[in-house]
């Protein structure tokens, strides 16, 4: 029953390390889909190749993560098997192995109802940041309420893949700000970053944009190609922005002079 208790004990442990890793990620920069994917890639040892993982590795906080994560995810992973294998030979019995078995399939269930439940990340998220704060240097200031995402508005990243309607072009071709979107970086394919890009700023393929805007807006981008559609798709979002920005005028004049 110990071997049991200490398989569910490690795997509470490895959920937890990737947790607080994920988000220690996050603080650095990193997407929380890209942070959770290369903290349990470090953890489990799959080692996944992708340009994420240059950007995780080339930054010397996330490599420390990374490096740690390397390190206790072998030994959990030893642990697991270890215990599973003590866990089923130490039985002495077909009955035995039965009880063993559901009671570990069981507990499984719980630790992963638990991982899953939204109010509960939401409590870990908000104290594994409070740790982070209080016990580390990381930039843990809420970016999210800085800069106001809240209903339509988000912050995305965008790869500019061939013959789309980004590739080669200045952003003062391009006119993103006509369609309420705002270009807070480029990361380029050779590692180098542009920090608040200018109007003369080349896009090129293999770049990785950041951008704040609209979702449905920075969606329609990401898949509008070259050519007389995506300039047309281009002028309509241009057209949705501007009906847009009359809408929040006119709410915002009526708003300001019920307040006097």
């Amino acid at each position: 029953m110990g071997a049991l208790v200490s398989v569910l004990v490690t795997i509470t442990l490895s959920l937890l390390i990737t947790r607080v890793a994920t988000e220690a990620m996050v603080l650095t920069g990193l997407s929380q889909q890209a942070a959770q994917f290369q903290a349990r890639s470090a953890f489990t040892g799959a080692g996944f190749t992708t340009q994420e993982s240059e950007q995780a590795i080339n930054h010397p906080v996330r490599r420390q993560i990374i490096m740690w994560l390397m390190l206790l995810g072998n030994a959990g992973i030893v642990t697991v098997v270890s215990s599973l294998v003590l866990t089923f030979v130490s039985t002495t019995g077909y009955r035995q192995t039965a009880i063993r078995g559901a009671l570990l399939g069981i507990g499984i269930l719980i630790l992963w109802a638990v991982a899953t439940d939204w109010r509960f990340n939401q409590f870990l998220t908000r104290f594994v940041q409070w740790a982070l704060q209080r016990w580390t240097k990381l930039d843990v200031r809420d970016y999210t309420a800085l800069l106001r995402l809240t209903g339509e508005y988000t912050v995305s990243e965008l790869q500019v893949e061939k013959d789309t309607w980004l590739a080669n072009e200045p952003l003062s071709k391009l006119q993103l700000n006509a369609e309420g979107i705002v270009v807070l970086g480029i990361q380029r394919s050779n590692g180098f970053y542009v920090g608040a890009p200018q109007s003369s700023t080349q896009v090129v393929p293999g770049d990785l944009l950041l951008l704040y805007g609209r979702e449905l807006t920075i969606v329609d981008l990401d898949k509008r190609l070259k050519g007389s559609r995506g300039e047309r798709s281009h002028q309509q979002a241009v057209v949705e922005q501007q009906a847009l920005i009359e809408r929040e005028a006119l709410t915002d004049v009526i708003k300001t002079g019920s307040t006097h």
